[in-house]
């Protein structure tokens, strides 16, 4: 069978510079390495590679081959005879693809962790305060239900791999400027098992795993906010070799409450007064998580005055001990009162020793005196 161009091969002109050529080779060698290609005749397209790489990579041997082709290469006019390997960096393709080598060159397949996953979950505040328990259900890879993760169809259908024979690896020589060298790389048939499967599982089609649907049960942790997550060990993606299944990541997220906001550990709650509880001072019911609690309001109380209810917040989701409520009274102003009421107040104003126009009862007074004079719009 006759070669094809080396320079064809790489994918570049022949004026090419060696950076060009350098770059274009190990984009390929990458694409084609049998450890880690699947590619179809990826082991004979990587040797095509590297064999038009170490021609072209030496001054030298290109420019022989420029003049009499391949014919150079066979012990033709100029020729030097046999291509090699003498240029190929492993490094740099392990580097490449696995981030600066490989532990294990070849052999069987080592166990690996499945996947993990994430799922959200929205939860009421109360719950958040409280927590709960929850079934959800959770798609993921599991073992195959038919073959149990051999990928064959039937245990007649799994075979010792015929170019490995059972070892999980193979040996590939190469030439180098020490003479000719031997490495050990993982078998590109059976993928480091040692195993050859003739007839696929009709159900995961020789992967082992298939796609189900796991109904798993959520413990919600008490105090939890929005973004923290847990995790449920095991609980993910079936693990490859025998190696460990992922885990399961539960977001949650928290649907906002109608009475109380959060801030931390602390629950807040805005409570409404009249101006005689403020002014007078009362007990007033206030709403806590746990349950309705008696305030006493003093005498002489502000609006956006805050009060603490210790230990009424939410508990720490680590900790578990418990923030407090902050209570925030806002004085309600009146908007319509009685000939009585505007009576008590305008002697109120009398008793303050202030005017229509002076102290703030006289101010209240002239604004709704104001008011009187403006037709009430429905």
């Amino acid at each position: 069978m006759d070669k094809r161009d080396y320079y064809e091969v790489l994918g570049v002109s022949k004026t090419a510079s060696d950076d060009e050529i350098k770059k274009a080779y190990r984009t390929l060698a990458k694409k084609y390495h049998p450890d880690v290609s699947s590619e179809t005749n990826a082991e004979a397209k990587f040797k095509e590679v590297q064999e038009a790489y170490d021609v072209l990579s030496d001054s030298t041997k290109r420019q022989q081959y420029d003049q009499f082709g391949h014919a150079a290469m066979n012990g033709g006019p100029g020729g030097f005879g046999g291509a090699g390997f003498e240029n190929f960096d492993f490094g740099d393709i392990f580097s490449a693809f696995f981030g600066g080598g490989r532990s294990q060159a070849g052999g069987r397949t080592r166990p690996r962790k499945g996947s993990d996953i994430q799922r959200r979950m929205t939860i009421s505040f109360e719950e958040s305060i409280f927590g709960k328990k929850e079934a959800m259900k959770v798609p993921v890879y599991d073992e195959c239900s038919h073959c149990h993760g051999t990928g064959a169809e039937s245990s007649k259908d799994v075979h010792t791999c015929s170019r490995c024979h059972g070892s999980g690896y193979v040996v590939v020589e190469q030439q180098s400027l020490f003479g000719r060298t031997q490495t050990r790389t993982t078998c590109p048939v059976c993928g480091g098992t040692g195993k050859e499967i003739t007839n696929k599982c009709h159900i995961c089609h020789g992967e082992g795993v298939e796609k189900v649907t796991k109904e798993v049960e959520i413990k919600v942790p008490e105090g939890i906010e929005t973004g923290q997550q847990i995790r449920l060990e095991g609980f993910g993606n079936k693990g490859q070799n025998g190696g460990p299944n992922g885990d399961l990541y539960i977001i949650f997220e928290v649907r906002p409450s109608d009475i109380y906001t959060r801030e931390g550990d602390d629950i807040m709650v805005d409570v409404s007064i009249s101006f005689a509880q403020a002014a007078l001072g009362d007990e007033i019911e206030v709403p806590t998580v746990y349950g309705n609690v008696m305030l006493k309001i003093p005498a002489g109380t502000q609006s956006n005055s805050k009060f603490r209810l210790r230990g009424k917040g939410a508990p720490n989701v680590r900790t578990k001990v418990k923030g407090d409520e902050h209570v925030i009274v806002a004085v309600e102003t009146p908007t319509r009162l009685s000939n009585e009421q505007k009576k008590l107040f305008e002697q109120l104003s009398k008793l303050e020793g202030g005017s229509a126009g002076k102290g703030k009862w006289g101010k209240f007074r002239s604004n709704f005196a104001k008011k009187k004079t403006v037709p009430h719009q429905a």
